[in-house]
């Protein structure tokens, strides 16, 4: 049996389908299920999987300063001294283990977070459903499906009910197509074949029994998926990083050829030239940004999983941490998400016992996606319908906002439409009495408009009830809404959760604006607004949206807090506005239209208990629907990117002014200040404390608002402190030249131990922004520091000095050593201050 074979099984009946996959309509016994998986393979769009340890290790050396540095390294391992070329093979292989070390921790820890929001599909192993991962699935399974369920591979219908999907990835297609069971002309079209479902859509209602056919890489979707899945649009956090980098490059290249052209002037050996320039280059670039970047981000993942928020893209961590505006809907998260019936009122504000008859008739029928409205109604059903047949569905769609179904009871067809109200009035032309007569709605049409605004004042959501007399009819269409009758109003009520207006009001101390999205009446949202602690919510709704240009809502789109009766199509368009505006936006949606505003967000983010597509469209999912939840994982967001934000002042205040000065050095001295395996022992040195600084503590007013990468601010740091440590660098040669008149291999000793010393201890400096000894550093970090001092101190007495190049320094340079960089750390604290009371960020 090869999947391959039933390339065209839109033709086969579900009998032969099934028989050709040697499965039945009860699906798959386990075992079976467990041999086709290893036969077939995971069910991913694509061959890829995630990296091995081969590919992570190699990833290590991929930098071409280090490819470059291993191949001069390596020559003069045959040609010159082959101490050297060991010398630097070594460090550059511990350096690439401990970043390997590093990463594959991270990426283990965020595989396993993974594992807790993986999508699952409801299949039928033994003939019972079971809930299994979709990755786990294979040709030959039996699967069922309602609405909000992704398709996990090509199926065909066995049996289904009112079943609509939505094919947009695959056709383009914005409307929900039917599906049913039934067999095709084999050369029917992708977009004609009625009786299959295709990886990667969804369900937008109704339900179904399928047969997965086809999975992974030879599904429509995998076909397709290299040329689909585009390279994802670089978060803001990437954006920074790409910045940095471009910044490093051209300051190291430039140093570089500057270095190495100079000490060939000087009539120096090429080779000893060209790996100095190199050992230089690998010193300027902060070769475990990305392992530093990884730790800090899983890390930060771990913590913010103990807090109820998992993250799926380790990226969107830093963007959690940026964000300055979020948009979510009221529905669950502002609200209790219980909502409960107020009442059934007819056109003239009377209780009404048929219009809520009416109401329960079109929710205990109706088979779209599950929603609260619905289930409130379905409680308070104390109506026997078991006389009612149903004969056909309209689902609920976001254009319409509205739902209907026809039943039958003996007494002729009825079509029952419940939704929005103003898309029910729009469909009607006349209205029940309350003495049970009919009239021309146009004469109640002021009484009903009066009795929606008063509801709506108070906070209440309302939906429109009508109905229409088919006669024989036995199915309907959109076309059949007309002409109806309104019956009247159902009243809602979800009131706001306790405590909400208090987490609102700790997102705006922490600089997170909150912007409601919400397809409820201005007048609704207005109202739960001001409940919620907005002072006068200023209110824009889709229709003024609708006749809007684009420039216009650009220059309006910050002022407006609450957006109310917007349609689903509309809230990317308000997030794409947001982010143009300059804001760094989180999107906060659980539902089946959420999932392109989701995308278009900085931040995607959704609950466990969401509908497939939208968990799936998330690069955030939070295990409660709480803004509460939110609060604290934005402020591990910006513990993480404050953290990753010190390693790079790290880079570029000692380190740099450490290679500024050795390249000075080589202009006036007659040898070499430092051989390249010496600079590499520094640069892993002062690397290694680093590694601790994803479990650093971070100072609270830092996590108070949210920062962004800000490149112009670095390079200001980096041209303040990297001069600065250049300074103190040069103190040190003027002390080993004039004082204790050191030769090659004394002024190395001597400059290896102040720069390593000095370099280590300004990290607990300009780790932050108050007087060094107000702020405790974490426990790796205080001790790596303290490790690496011991260590640069004591390496030149020992043998393994002497293999580096080093010899016993003088006892009298170590009072001097001590003073300069007593004197650094000083001026260090002092330049900070200036450097933050001049210079904001």
């Amino acid at each position: 049996m090869d999947q391959r074979d039933l390339g065209r099984f839109w033709g086969l009946s579900p009998e032969e389908a099934l028989s050709h996959l040697e499965s039945s309509p009860q699906g798959l016994r386990s075992e079976e299920a467990l041999r086709r998986l290893k036969l077939y393979g995971p069910n991913l769009p694509s061959k890829e999987r995630r990296r091995g340890i081969p590919s992570l290790l190699l990833n290590q050396f991929r930098s071409p300063i280090i490819l470059i540095l291993v191949f001069a390294a390596s020559v003069s391992f045959f040609l010159h001294d082959p101490s050297d070329g060991i010398i630097i093979l070594s460090i550059v292989l511990i350096s690439g283990l401990l970043g390997f070390w590093q990463e594959k921790g991270a990426a283990d820890a965020v595989a396993g977070l993974l594992s807790l929001v993986k999508t699952k599909a409801r299949v039928l192993r033994d003939g019972k459903p079971v809930e299994a991962d979709v990755e786990a699935l294979v040709p030959g399974d039996v699967i069922l499906l309602a609405a909000g369920s992704s398709v996990p591979g090509d199926c065909l219908i066995l049996e289904s009910t009112d079943l609509y999907m939505d094919e947009a990835v695959l056709t383009g297609e914005t409307f929900p197509v039917e599906k049913r069971p039934g067999v095709l002309p084999a050369d029917t079209p992708l977009s004609g074949r009625t009786n299959t479902l295709f990886m990667g859509t969804h369900v937008v209602s109704g339900e179904a029994r399928a047969l997965v056919v086809l999975t992974g890489p030879d599904t429509e979707f995998g076909k397709i998926s290299d040329r689909l899945r585009s390279r994802a649009a670089e978060t803001e956090f990437e954006r920074g990083v790409s910045r940095f980098g471009y910044m490093l490059m051209e300051v190291t290249l430039i140093l570089v050829l500057f270095i190495f052209a100079v000490n060939v002037a000087f009539h120096r050996p090429v080779l000893d030239s060209l790996l100095f320039s190199l050992a230089l280059a690998v010193g300027l670039t902060p070769q475990l940004l990305p392992a530093i970047i990884s730790v800090n981000l899983s890390h930060g993942a771990r913590r913010m999983a103990q807090r109820k928020v998992i993250v799926k893209v380790l990226a969107s961590i830093e963007n959690f941490g940026s964000m300055n505006v979020l948009c979510s809907d009221k529905t669950g998260t502002l609200t209790r998400g219980e909502v409960h019936l107020d009442s059934a009122l007819g056109p003239e504000g009377r209780r009404d016992r048929r219009v809520l008859h009416l109401g329960c008739l079109n929710a205990a029928l109706e088979t779209g996606f599950p929603n609260p409205i619905d289930e409130a109604l379905r409680r308070e059903c104390d109506f026997d319908l078991s006389a009612y047949r149903k004969l056909d569905e309209i689902p609920y769609d976001f254009l319409r906002k509205r739902l209907s179904i026809l039943v039958e009871n003996g007494e002729g067809a009825l079509m029952v439409t419940k939704g929005a109200l103003d898309k029910v009035l729009e469909i009607c032309t006349h209205v029940d009495t309350s003495d049970g007569e009919t009239k021309d709605l146009k004469e109640a049409a002021e009484e009903i408009h009066r009795l929606s605004e008063e509801k709506s004042r108070q906070g209440l959501r309302l939906l429109g009830v009508a109905y229409r007399r088919m006669r024989d009819k036995t199915a309907i269409s959109t076309e059949d809404e007309k002409e109806m009758t309104f019956a009247g109003l159902l009243v809602f009520h979800d009131p706001p959760k306790p405590g909400v207006e208090e987490t609102v009001r700790r997102l705006r101390e922490l600089g997170v604006e909150l912007k409601v999205i919400t397809g409820d009446s201005p007048l609704t949202a207005g109202r739960l607004g001001e409940e919620i602690g907005m002072a006068s919510p200023r209110v824009l709704t889709g229709t003024d949206l609708h006749h809007m240009s684009d420039e216009a809502l650009l220059g309006k789109v910050n002022e407006v807090d609450i957006f109310a009766s917007i349609e689903p199509n509309q809230k990317e368009r308000i997030i794409l506005a947001l982010k143009k505006a300059g804001n760094v936006v989180g999107f906060m949606g659980d539902g089946i239209n959420d999932a392109p505003a989701l995308h278009a967000a900085d931040v995607g983010i959704s609950v466990d208990g969401a509908v497939d597509v939208a968990k799936e469209a998330a690069q955030i999912v939070l295990l409660e629907k709480d803004l509460e939840v939110l609060v604290q994982g934005v402020m591990e967001g910006r513990k993480t990117f404050n953290n990753t934000l010190k390693y790079v002042f790290m880079a570029t205040s000692a380190n740099f002014g450490n290679m500024f000065s050795m390249a000075g050095a080589s202009l006036f001295l007659p040898f070499l200040p430092m051989l390249p395996g010496q600079i590499l022992l520094t640069n892993l040195l002062t690397d290694f404390p680093e590694m601790g600084i994803a479990t650093d503590n971070v100072d609270q007013e830092l996590v108070q608002a949210p920062r962004r990468w800000d490149v112009k601010f670095i390079r200001r740091f980096m041209l303040v402190f990297g001069p600065l440590s250049s300074l103190f660098d040069f103190l040190t040669f003027g002390a080993l030249m004039l004082l204790l008149h050191a030769d090659a291999s004394g002024f190395r000793t001597g400059w290896f131990m102040e720069s390593v010393v000095s370099a280590s201890l300004v990290v607990l400096i300009i780790r932050t922004r108050k007087p060094f000894f107000r702020s405790r550093p974490g426990k790796f970090l205080a001790v790596a520091t303290f490790l690496v001092i011991l260590t640069a101190l004591a390496l030149p007495f020992t043998p393994l000095g002497e293999v580096f190049g080093f010899r016993k320094i003088p006892p009298a340079f170590l009072p001097v050593l001590a003073l300069i960089v007593l004197l650094y750390a000083l001026g260090a604290e002092l330049t900070k201050r200036l450097f933050y009371r001049h210079l904001p960020t």
